[in-house]
C-alpha cells in the first residue's frame, strides 16, 4: 500500500550542509519526493508541530533545537513508507542506529540526531499538512 511519510531534515542536518547527502540516501531507497521546501521555524511554530510532547522532559529542548536554524520539511511517498523510512533512518539515538543508517552515519547525538520521520500513516498525513497544503504536493506519476 503507498503510504506517505513527512521527513524533516533538522537545523544539525542544514548546518552540517548534509542536506544533499540524506535527500540522495532517500531517494535511492525508491522514496519519491512530492513536496519539499526550506524553512526557518519560530518557536511557536515547533512547538505546536511538536506538541505531543509537551510536557516531556525534552521538549523544551526540542523545540528550542528545531527553531535554531533552517530546516527542511520534505512530504514522501512509497509503498511501506512509514516503516522504510524508519528502518532508513534508525534508531533516534544514534549511538543504538544500525550501522549503514542515515542517523549513525550522521548525527551527533540523540537530541540531535539530524532527521525526522513519522511514526504512523495517520500521523505522516497529520504531519504532511502541518508543512504542505494539497496545492503543493505533487502527484507521482
Amino acid at each position: 500500500m503507498i503510504e506517505r511519510t513527512l521527513a524533516i531534515l533538522k537545523p544539525d542536518c542544514v548546518r552540517k550542509n548534509l542536506t544533499g547527502a540524506v535527500i540522495a540516501r532517500i531517494e535511492k531507497a525508491g522514496f519519491k519526493i512530492i513536496g519539499m521546501k526550506k524553512t526557518r521555524l519560530t518557536q511557536e511554530t515547533a512547538g505546536a508541530f511538536y506538541a505531543v510532547h509537551k510536557g516531556r522532559p525534552f521538549y523544551d529542548g526540542l523545540v528550542e533545537f528545531m527553531s535554531s536554524g533552517a530546516c527542511v520539511p520534505i512530504a514522501l511517498e512509497k509503498e511501506n513508507a512509514i516503516a522504510d523510512f524508519r528502518t532508513l533512518i534508525g534508531a533516534t539515538d544514534p549511538a543504538e542506529a544500525v550501522p549503514g543508517t542515515i542517523r549513525k552515519d550522521f548525527a551527533d547525538n540523540k537530541g540531535e540526531n539530524i532527521v525526522h520521520g513519522s511514526d504512523s500513516p495517520e500521523n505522516g498525513k497529520i504531519e504532511i499538512a502541518f508543512f504542505f497544503s494539497v496545492k503543493e504536493l505533487i502527484e507521482v506519476i
